[in-house]
């Protein structure tokens, strides 16, 4: 069976591939591909080989997967692969066999694949009680980002996980602090980072802010429930959990 990639994390892609081989190692990986455009390309191209089943990431370097499918009219079936919930219905209405949240669970994937197996692949109907016990299917053991490069002006760093106290973004621009107070630039969106980060560690407390459980200092309730952190090393501006995030930071907390 030849299958296709499209994913724009390069670690999340080759995990991804890895925990395919592992199910079953006659599965060939045509290629890995991070954009929207390249995948329309390559997909055009005659001079490839007509992949059995896609992954597909559906937040891609340059828009949605989903332009993928809609420009090209695929037929072909499609397992998607997401942090998001919220697409499942319009990806099953999308030539989707399979809806795996990030991280993937490889007996989700291992599923999956098996469920392809039995489905014509352009008529399947999609299963969505099979969809609702994917999302309530315990995480298996994981790997996570152990290394994040960094940079400041034209000066690099690699740093471990285990010395960051948060990431943020300010101005649009994704950074990380160190529990040593460096300050630096990174590459990644919030959305892409807490996919590689260990949720045990790290919990996202608002639109602008990762947090590690290492750099809580301690915590306010003020009035109307709302909750005040405070970390080290502060940042500049005060720190709180958006409401929305509230019962999940205490479950968190609790864990």
């Amino acid at each position: 069976m030849n299958v296709l990639i499209i994913e724009d994390e390069a670690l999340s892609a080759t995990r991804l591939q890895t925990l395919i081989n592992r199910h079953n190692p006659d599965i060939h990986v045509l290629a890995k591909i991070p954009s929207v455009k390249e995948s329309i390309q390559w997909l055009e191209d005659r001079s490839h080989v007509i992949p059995d089943l896609i992954f597909l990431d559906l937040h891609l370097e340059d828009d949605l997967g989903f332009k993928i499918i809609d420009d090209l009219k695929l037929t072909i079936p499609i397992i998607f692969t997401t942090a998001y919930s919220e697409y499942a219905i319009r990806a099953f209405k999308a030539n989707g066999i399979g809806y795996l949240l990030k991280p993937v669970d490889p007996a989700e994937l291992g599923a999956s694949l098996e469920k392809f197996k039995t489905l014509h692949p352009k008529s399947a109907a999609p299963d969505l009680s099979a969809l609702i016990s994917m999302f309530q299917s315990p995480n298996a053991q994981e790997v996570f980002k152990e290394r994040f490069l960094a940079t400041a002006g034209t000066k690099m760093f690699s740093i471990k996980t285990a010395d960051i106290a948060y990431f943020m973004v300010e101005q649009k621009a994704t950074f990380l602090r160190t529990f040593d107070g460096k300050h630096l630039a990174m590459d990644y969106s919030l959305d892409k980072l807490f996919q590689l980060l260990d949720p045990a560690q790290f919990f996202r407390i608002n639109r602008s802010l990762i947090i590690s459980l290492s750099s809580i200092r301690s915590i306010n309730a003020l009035s109307a429930g709302r909750l005040k952190v405070e970390l080290a090393p502060s940042p500049q501006l005060e720190v709180y959990v958006s409401t929305d995030r509230i019962s999940d930071f205490k479950l968190w907390l609790g864990k």
